[in-house]
């Protein structure tokens, strides 16, 4: 278990470098992205100005104020709360982000899929866990929202955020087929089944 500090964007050299129950912090850029932004991008055929080649994405549709455009807020938008939803809807976007974008980390919560992980392991990916309910001290870890294109979606838009110390993070599936959702699991069958065992249950 290694703890890495990531200034994006990162090669697939240092992707591949993390294993499962490793920790990671991000400082510079973080896109956030959620379920209607993927759908215009990968089912509609809408593409996005911001280059995601080597940048992490996570899961959210954040609460934000409109404001005056000034130097704190460069893109019109003031940061409010910025949570993490969960990531198992949005699965079938994870191959697409990494072949067509480029994008080596997904930060969500509750875990991904088979399809994920094999697609970590082609591509040189990682899915990086957040605690749910964390969304006040994520949103500490916001300095600005830099930037938002796909804006009509808001407030599922593609948003550039501009993080300072953004974790610890925990790597929760990486490029080697581990995943602690598979251990959880494999955990809990094989106490179901002893459990079944010692009462007699075949």
């Amino acid at each position: 278990m290694a703890h890495y500090d990531f200034t994006m964007p990162v090669s697939e050299a240092r992707t591949r470098a993390l294993r499962v129950e490793d920790t990671v912090t991000l400082n510079g850029t973080l896109y956030g992205i959620r379920d209607a932004t993927q759908i215009h991008m990968f089912d509609r055929g809408r593409k996005t100005r911001f280059d995601l080649s080597g940048h992490a994405v996570i899961h959210t549709a954040p609460n934000v104020r409109k404001v005056e455009k000034s130097a704190q807020h460069p893109a019109g938008y003031a940061p409010l709360c910025i949570g993490t939803t969960t990531s198992d809807r949005m699965e079938r976007f994870s191959r697409p982000l990494m072949q067509q974008y480029g994008v080596r980390m997904i930060i969500g919560k509750g875990g991904l899929r088979e399809n994920s992980l094999a697609t970590f392991g082609e591509l040189g990916g990682v899915y990086v866990a957040i605690i749910g309910g964390a969304a006040a001290l994520e949103t500490t870890w916001v300095e600005a929202i830099e930037d938002v294109d796909l804006d009509d979606l808001y407030p599922e838009s593609l948003w550039k955020f501009r993080v300072r110390g953004f974790g610890p993070l925990l790597v929760a599936m990486d490029s080697f087929g581990g995943s602690l959702y598979s251990r959880v699991r494999n955990a809990a069958e094989a106490k179901r089944a002893e459990a079944l065992r010692r009462l007699g249950v075949g």
